[in-house]
């Protein structure tokens, strides 16, 4: 609910690939890349429109934007947030805001360490935590005033939300704020709900973590999730763990069901997830292989330092617009080391006053309009509402809003567009449950008349998304063909003489056989000596 079960996707590259678009990479010399830029300019992808429908966090919209500058072609994204509450909403925006941080306030890795305490972390610093509670206030003014939004992020759009979500936005913000009456007991909420998870096995969850890790998930691609970082988040909350910090403020940013009760709120504590971790968005994969190596399930880097990786490439490319070189001193190897855990300590709410404000300007990305729409809208989506018939060309949609999808959704992708899924791949779930998922979604895309962008019939396939695309009838049927099995064939042995073979036929080839047993070598010896088995000549 608070972060992603899938790696984040750059969805304009996706798109060029459903569909078969040149878009070669832009030259390196900047003369270069403006006669390419200008070569591009007449181009017919004008405006793209992209739905994501329960992202639950930004990872989407932060490749999409840092890896656009790569692209020749570039029309004009118009990204759709649909979230299931205002909360979450709050919380993107929040998450945005650092990603496009103006580079005076903080270099490039305490914006990622920043960005991580944020996003994975149930108790975080006491630096993020004054950071949240200053940027809720700037949030704050920018969703009650037009003017503020459009000095600080003009490309936030929130005129789809309703008056009774930006209240819900506003309550958010202000909860953020530090003072004594606004509670938000984070730990013991995730003990409560470990415990009613586990229920007679809490005492030994311990072994509950490892099986969880190491028979499911790194089964299903968390191979770089560390068993050390993945036990001390199921345990405390805490997934990104570096040595120099400590842990102390609760992360107000996952609270849920807000509603004020005069000063004070009453909310939901924490429903988030318990069991996969925040370790899919940015953890899984990177360009750098070197950080994959592993000696007998031990891996060089976790999950963690992959996050970091990844977030400093992202955040580099957004504010510079050029090609991220790693220094490969920055990353760390704690892979296969035992860090030292320390007892989360006690924290004190304190007075706001004294923060630092963050009301700078975020980084502009020209060409680019993020809109937040109301969670009112995904019933109207579902019945292929007129308003939205015919808008989208991309369409992401979280596993957990699969119960939204209808024959009927599908009105409202164009007539070229692209549907991606999510599955429940990185779940815990029992294998027969995630299968189950896959086969009723595939079953319902067929009979909505999309087309599998990759061909999904390998056996035993495992796919964090299900990629399928509307398009014309033509392509649908170039598309449809199956790839083809590579058909076997048997080369004679022309090291001894049997006549005259053709080159190539299907005939039968004796195949040494090492043993030392004199039946074996008998049978062998009548075999060779009846010959080859002779192809058929009277065929009708």
């Amino acid at each position: 609910m608070l972060w992603g079960i899938s790696s984040a996707l750059d969805l304009y590259e996706e798109y060029l690939k459903a569909f078969k678009i040149k878009d070669d990479p832009l030259p390196k010399y900047e003369h270069a890349r403006e006669e390419a830029e200008e070569a591009a300019g007449d181009n017919t992808l004008n405006t793209l429109n992209i739905l994501i429908c329960g992202g639950a966090d930004p990872r989407h919209v932060i490749k999409t934007l840092a890896k656009r500058y790569t692209h020749r072609i570039r029309p004009k994204l118009n990204i759709y947030l649909l979230d299931g509450c205002a909360e979450i909403e709050a919380r993107n925006m929040l998450l945005l805001g650092v990603g496009l941080e103006d580079p005076e306030s903080f270099n490039l890795v305490s914006k990622v360490h920043l960005f991580m305490d944020l996003y994975g972390n149930a108790v975080i610093r006491p630096s993020s935590h004054h950071y949240m509670a200053a940027k809720g206030r700037t949030l704050l003014k920018m969703v009650t005033n037009e003017e503020e939004l459009q000095r600080l992020a003009p490309m936030l759009n929130i005129d789809g939300l309703k008056y009774k979500e930006r209240d819900g936005l506003e309550m958010a913000f202000t909860f953020w704020q530090p003072q004594p009456w606004n509670v938000f007991e984070v730990t013991a909420y995730w003990e409560q709900r470990s415990r009613a998870l586990l229920g007679t096995r809490y005492d030994h969850r311990n072994g509950a973590f490892d099986w969880d890790l190491s028979m499911t998930l790194k089964d299903r691609g968390g191979q770089q999730i560390c068993s050390q970082e993945y036990r001390y988040w199921r345990e405390t909350g805490v997934a990104f763990v570096f040595p120099e910090y400590e842990h102390c403020k609760p992360n107000k940013t996952l609270a849920a069901g807000l509603v004020r009760n005069g000063r004070n709120f009453i909310h939901r504590g924490y429903v988030g997830d318990i069991q996969t971790g925040p370790f899919c968005g940015f953890g899984l994969r990177t360009v750098e292989e070197r950080m994959h190596h592993s000696v007998h399930g031990d891996n060089d880097y976790r999950a963690t330092d992959i996050t970091e990786r990844n977030l400093m490439e992202f955040f580099h490319e957004l504010l510079t617009q050029t090609a991220y070189e790693h220094d490969t001193t920055r990353s760390r190897r704690y892979g296969s080391v035992q860090l030292l855990m320390t007892p989360l300590l006690n924290h004190q709410e304190e007075d706001a006053a004294g923060q630092a404000a963050y009301d700078k300007p975020w980084i502009n990305v020209p060409g680019v309009t993020v809109h937040f729409v109301s969670p009112l809208e995904m019933e109207h989506l579902k019945q292929g509402a007129a308003h939205w018939n015919n808008m989208f060309d991309v369409v992401f949609m979280a596993y957990n809003y699969y119960s939204f999808l209808s024959k009927d959704f599908f009105q409202t992708m164009r007539a070229q567009s692209l549907f991606i899924l999510e599955t429940k791949l990185m779940t815990v779930e029992r294998k027969e449950r995630v299968q189950d998922y896959e086969s009723k979604a595939k079953e319902l895309m067929k009979e909505a008349g999309m087309k599998p962008a990759i061909n999904y019939q390998a056996i035993n396939a495992k796919n964090m998304w299900l990629k399928y695309k509307k398009t014309d009838k033509e392509e649908q049927e170039d598309e449809a063909v199956p790839e083809a099995v590579p058909e076997i064939t048997f080369k004679y042995d022309t090291d001894t003489d049997f006549g005259e073979p053709s080159e190539e036929y299907t005939g039968l080839v004796i195949e040494e056989i090492p043993s030392s047993n004199q039946t074996v070598a008998a049978i062998k010896k009548e075999v060779e000596a009846e010959g080859p088995l002779q192809p058929k000549t009277n065929l009708p």
